[in-house]
Formats: structure tokens, sequence, C-alpha cells
């Protein structure tokens, strides 16, 4: 009697890091549940500490042929793209021969939006042979929840600032410029483009009004692919929504990447502001 031969392992798991910590976690899951992983760390963006504890190479953001080289190597099929990397301008990403190929390939979506462009990038690894699959498909336990996380609640107000924000974002969004704003009594403050949240927050503080404060509001663009870049959260985007003297933050539920979410809470507690989970729509379900 011939006994079942052991299933085979799977094919590590490939992981295309920019800065923060999400790449690690990432990698740390998958390990977890038993699969291998080589992470990629784009240069300029990628942390050393991160990546330090896993297998893991360097490589320009443009050099697709040594990225594409590395993922074979290592056997990699399935790819996760995770980590903030800000954009380069055309002529700074210098890529190499294969980037070029690639970059030709993917045409005028290299000088579109992020979405466009990240969009593009997934069509164009598929047709290389990857499956490039979303860094919430490892981290289920990550997504923003529902509802309110924090001891502080949004006032009238303050909801209404939420949904004014949210129809803004879905206007940038369906533009493919950025998936936040600040809203302050009905007053959008700031809009977030290339610069990132972090410097948007940062601006906002210098552009407030008297009486209650704004809130910041970060949601999926219209139509994105969530494989890649869905709006992130952080400990830092807590302080630095406080130190703007913002009321609080509303993030879509289900939508939005929560770095580190016991550190938020606990942060959006000690500054009384609020953490709240809406809808695409911005309203509380």
């Amino acid at each position: 009697m011939s006994s079942a031969s052991p299933e085979a392992a799977p094919a590590p798991l490939g992981i295309l890091a920019g800065s923060g910590p999400l790449p690690g976690q990432v990698a740390t899951a998958a390990r977890a549940a038993g699969r291998a992983v080589f992470l990629i760390g784009f240069e300029g963006f990628a942390e050393p500490a991160v990546l330090a504890p896993f297998p893991h190479a360097y490589a320009r953001l443009a050099a697709a042929g040594r990225i594409l080289h590395l993922l074979r190597s290592q056997n990699c099929r399935d790819l996760v793209l995770v980590g903030p990397v800000r954009r380069p301008s055309i002529l700074a990403l210098r890529p190499d021969a294969e980037g070029a190929r690639i970059l030709a390939r993917v045409g005028r979506a290299a000088f579109a939006g992020d979405d466009g462009l990240l969009a593009a990038v997934v069509r164009v690894l598929g047709e290389e042979g990857f499956r490039v699959i979303g860094a919430h498909e490892i981290l289920t336990e990550v997504l923003a929840p529902a509802g309110l996380l924090s001891r502080a609640a949004p006032d009238a107000q303050a909801l209404a600032d939420i949904e004014r924000g949210a129809a803004v974002v879905a206007a940038l969004g369906a533009a493919d410029v950025g998936q936040a704003c600040v809203v302050q009594q009905g007053i959008v403050l700031a809009v977030e483009a290339v610069e990132g949240t972090d410097a948007m927050l940062a601006r906002a503080a210098s552009l407030a009004r008297p009486g209650p404060g704004g809130v910041l509001v970060k949601l999926v663009k219209p139509g994105q692919d969530r494989r890649a870049d869905l709006p992130t959260l952080g400990p830092r985007t807590i302080e630095a929504a406080a130190g703007a003297g913002l009321r609080g933050i509303a993030c879509e539920a289900g939508g939005t990447i929560f770095t580190d979410r016991a550190r938020m809470v606990e942060l959006a507690d000690a500054s009384g502001i609020f953490l709240l989970g809406v809808a695409a729509d911005g309203k509380s379900r």
C-alpha cells in the first residue's frame, strides 16, 4: 500500500518593499503561515532594519532587469507590493534596459497618477508570469474596522466635515491625484497630492481657522486596484494630525491599512482626537 506523497512547499512569496514597517509585517505573517519569503528593498526607501531578519536584496526602483532576475532566481511567483515609495520624475528613474522596455510597455500610464501607473505595473508583472496579491490578503487583521475606535467621538460638525471630505477625495481619486484631504468647518484646507499625507497635514496646520479643528479624511480612490497602494495610516499619522490641531481622522473601513492599530488608538486617546472607520461616502454605518 503506497502512502500519499507530501505536498510541495509553496513557492517563496516575493515582497517588493518600500518604506515603513509593513514589508516586515507581511514577511513575518507569511512565515508564520509556513511560507518562505524573499524581499527586494527599493534603494532609498526600504529600511535596512526591517529587511534584515529575512532573505533580501536591494534594487533601484527602475532596475527591472535586476528585480525580475532576483525574483526568478528565488522561484517567486506571488508578489506583494508594500510600503510607501515616493515616485521620482521620469528623468530621475534611470531605468536599466529591461526597465526601459517595461516603461515603453506601460506607455502613457508612466506619466499618469500613481494608481494608473501601479495598475499598469501590476498588469506588466502578470504578463511576466507573476501574480500580484494585496498586503491585506496576508495581513488580514490590519484593515481598519467600521465604527469608532477611540474614546473621543465626532460631533455633528465633524460628521459633516467627514462627508464633505469624502466627496472631495472621490473627486481627487477620480482624477488619480490623491487619497486624502483636510476639512475644517466645511472648508477644504488641504488636499493630498504627491507630497503624501504627513506633509499635507503639516501644510494644513498653517491654514487652520479659529474654532473647532478640522478632520483628516482618507479613502480608497474610486476604482482603485486594491492590490497596491491602499491608504495606510500609522502612529506617525495620529501624531501629525494632533500636531496640526485636528479633531479626528476618518478612514475607509475595510480599505485602509493600520500599521499598528493598538498604538494608534493609544495615541488618539492620549491626544483627545477621534479615529473612525467610515464607508466610502464618509458616512458611519
